[in-house]
């Protein structure tokens, strides 16, 4: 195969959509218990409604679809570090969290965000 003149760097954001109001919910749960900050967005966006969230190389936009529904096969995945306090604080506050088929060097779950979005929680072992 030729080599081309370009070359992918690598992911720079994932979106997933939410409905149209859900800027609050998506604070708490990924500002306040995934812990990532949130990003300001830039101005000309923000009539759009959402809100951009950042965490090391994580940067996942949650971007209001009026005609929302939710993604519950496709994903991201996150690895973390301490899955099972963070399925601890996860169930505590009302989040099932579902095991999946074991991933050799990997534990790991899914947990559906406040609108039914499938994300994947993955620690190396």
């Amino acid at each position: 195969m030729t080599r081309k003149p370009f070359e992918v760097l690598g992911l720079d954001h994932v979106q997933l959509a939410m409905p149209p109001g859900g800027e609050e919910r998506a604070r708490a749960f990924y500002g306040e218990i995934l812990g990532l900050a949130e990003e300001p967005k830039p101005a000309h966006l923000e009539a759009r409604g959402g809100c951009w969230f950042a965490g090391g190389a994580l940067r996942p936009h949650l971007g209001v679809e009026t005609d929302f529904r939710a993604a519950q096969k496709a994903h991201p995945a996150l690895r973390v570090r301490g899955l099972s306090a963070l399925r601890q604080q996860l169930a505590d506050l009302g989040f099932k969290t579902d095991q999946d088929e074991p991933l050799a060097g990997f534990d790991r779950c899914y947990v559906d965000d406040p609108f039914g979005n499938r994300i994947e929680l993955m620690e190396p072992l």
